[in-house]
């Protein structure tokens, strides 16, 4: 299916979306179609990652997996799906309180999902007190914490206290990010890393949890 991982790495809507159901009306199988998906986002995230594609082209991406995620899912198997639930780790995520800028929120938790994490988005402008009691009945292994604005490094703080305070700072790894985050952010916020970009999150998640 090649042509199908092709019009998935170049953006080609319409042709991805007309393969995908030529693929599956000739009998291949939901797996093998949604793993030709997984294909081809891997392929734009390490373009990401090497400047060729911007964030538009994910947001573009992100659209066109969720298109296409709909036409496979009546083709899934029970099997198959039990086989999707056994993810690599569980990731909290949320733009915290006093901030609502989410695009890279949403391209991070999307890179994290493709990678094989269960994410959780609580969404934009979130209570410290919400993630923190999120993150006792979840049980993450990771919790994602973003903001633009500066006036976010605070709140971030607070959740890294909430999270000690609940003992559970020892049990989660803790990764801020947005665009003026950098290891003086971090290190103000009690955080393991700071990422400017969706596949540092994905690299470390990886590393930490013992993916490839």
């Amino acid at each position: 299916m090649q042509d199908l991982i092709n019009a998935v790495v170049e953006l080609m809507e319409e042709e991805a979306l007309e393969l995908t159901k030529k693929y599956l009306g000739d009998g291949k199988s939901g797996k093998e179609v949604f793993e030709a998906y997984q294909k081809g986002m891997a392929e734009i995230g390490a373009r990401f990652e090497a400047k060729e594609y911007f964030v538009p082209e994910l947001i573009l991406s992100g659209e066109l997996m969720q298109a296409g995620s709909e036409l496979i899912k009546p083709y899934l198997s029970a099997a198959d799906s039990a086989a999707d639930e056994k993810k690599l780790g569980k990731a909290l995520i949320a733009t915290v309180e006093g901030d609502i800028h989410d695009i890279g929120k949403n391209i991070a938790g999307m890179m994290m999902d493709i990678a094989g994490l269960e994410v959780k988005d609580l969404g934009v402008d979130v209570p410290t007190k919400t993630i923190v009691e999120e993150a006792k009945n979840w049980q993450p292994n990771i919790v994602g914490l973003s903001g633009l604005l500066t006036l976010a490094y605070d709140p971030m703080r607070e959740v890294v206290e909430g999270l000690k305070a609940a003992g559970l700072r020892d049990k989660v790894k803790v990764i801020v990010g947005g665009g003026q985050t950098d290891e003086h952010v971090c290190k103000y916020v009690g955080a393991d890393i700071f990422a400017t970009d969706a596949m540092v999150n994905v690299t470390y998640a990886q590393k930490w949890l013992g993916g490839k």
